[in-house]
């Protein structure tokens, strides 16, 4: 049998001699699981118009999911290093699954609230355990790199799958079926790929089921709190987009197409990603200042978008939004890898997680309920405005903290 035929039957090997086949298979459970997460997005309005619910509820239905991730990472952060990659892996595709079949078969809004929490567990479970395996699967030097993949597996699924779901409810019959028929077949795909990957992790800890406690160790804690607050102030705005951007469109814009809603949080996410994977272009004292500065204009595009009734600006306001956000995700968490203690870093990186997740849930229900006091045109104002004003209060910070440093470092010169 020659090289190449053996390849073949292998399924061939990355230059690090990994069989592609099970990067392929940890990344795609990771993707669709993540894809499912904001599958939804896409389809509030027709959940509103079939249930009757209002604004307000579809931002509790998206906070349910958040909170759901946050209470996953804290009691189950730890769950895949102790029991193994693939079983957690295999856990996350099941609840993806079932988040998908109990989404189809949804009367009412009891069970979306359940479908909701079950994907919040599912993408708490997935991020670890997936990102994890393909550090081990793909060594160091390999390519592409494990955070690589592991990026594109995430965000690429939190972007395409509110973009799936919108085709198909513009494109095929059955607009709240078949999104999740779909997605209910990928996630058994994923399942069943994971299943038939054997186990990456070499050492496991012994099984305790416990909270894990947040921690910001002291010697980052400064460093650590600008960067969860300014990537906190772009999930903020992320999770509004997936929350009403669709009643905006419908409502404001007068553009009722799924897919259009979908292309707007696709945009967000897109530039997540794509933000995060150009931080390391930008030297560690500009990248933050450099990510407050594009939330305050996405903040001003966004309150543009709203005050004009336009298109234009919620898609850039969506992208730079994305880029900043990414930009500060990336720094924060490179911060935490640096300059963290290695016993500790999975405890900080769960705190930086959880906090992010938090800002995503919160923010969404205070612009449901300013909507109700209000409308939606006022509310997405004041909140663009909060969003700008917590994003100039950490860079006013991060100016400060400059000048001090300067300062001391001028007498320190000075003295003999």
């Amino acid at each position: 049998m020659t090289p190449k035929t053996d390849r073949a039957l292998t399924g061939g090997k990355n230059s690090s001699g990994t069989p592609r086949i099970r990067v392929a298979a940890v990344a795609f459970a990771f993707w669709v699981t993540m894809a499912g997460t904001t599958a939804p997005t896409a389809l509030y309005p027709l959940y509103g118009e079939r249930f009757g619910f209002t604004p307000l509820t579809v931002t509790v239905i998206f906070a349910v999911y958040a909170m759901g991730v946050v209470l996953g990472l804290l009691a189950f952060g730890r769950l895949s290093d102790q029991v193994g990659r693939r079983p957690v892996l295999m856990a996350a595709t099941l609840l993806a699954a079932g988040a998908a079949g109990v989404f189809l078969a949804a009367e009412n809004l009891g069970v979306l609230l359940v479908a909701r929490v079950m994907s919040g567990f599912a993408a708490a479970l997935a991020t670890g355990a997936a990102t994890a395996a393909l550090t081990e699967l793909i060594p160091p030097g390999g390519r592409p790199p494990a955070p690589m993949v592991a990026l594109c597996a995430n965000m690429g699924g939190l972007a395409s799958g509110t973009l799936l779901a919108g085709i198909l409810a513009d494109e095929v019959a059955a607009p709240l079926r078949s999104p999740w028929i779909v997605m209910l077949v990928l996630s058994v795909i994923g399942l069943v790929g994971v299943a038939v990957t054997p186990e990456t992790a070499a050492h496991r800890s012994a099984f305790t089921l416990a909270w894990q406690p947040l921690r910001i160790p002291a010697e980052i804690r400064a460093d650590f709190l600008r960067s969860a607050m300014a990537a906190g102030a772009g999930f903020a705005v992320l999770g509004v987009l997936t929350a009403v951007s669709g009643l905006f469109l419908g409502t404001v814009l007068h553009e009722p197409g799924h897919t259009l809603a979908g292309s707007v949080v696709f945009t967000a996410f897109a530039c997540t990603a794509l933000g995060q994977l150009t931080v390391r272009r930008f030297r560690p004292a500009t990248a933050l200042p450099a990510a407050c500065l594009g939330l305050i204009v996405a903040a001003a595009l966004m309150a543009t978008a709203m005050a004009t009734g336009t298109l234009t600006p919620l898609l850039l306001g969506a992208a730079v939004n994305g880029l900043a956000t990414g930009i500060a995700l990336g720094h924060g968490v490179g911060g935490i890898a640096a300059r963290t203690a290695p016993e500790h870093r999975g405890a900080t990186v769960s705190t930086f997680f959880a906090i992010l997740y938090a800002m995503l849930a919160v923010p969404a229900i205070g612009v449901g309920v300013l909507i109700r006091a209000t409308s939606l045109r006022p509310a997405g104002e004041v909140f663009s405005g909060v969003v700008a004003l917590l994003a100039l209060v950490v860079l006013v910070s991060l100016v400060r903290t400059r000048d001090r440093r300067l300062t001391r470092t001028s007498y320190g010169d000075a003295r003999p």
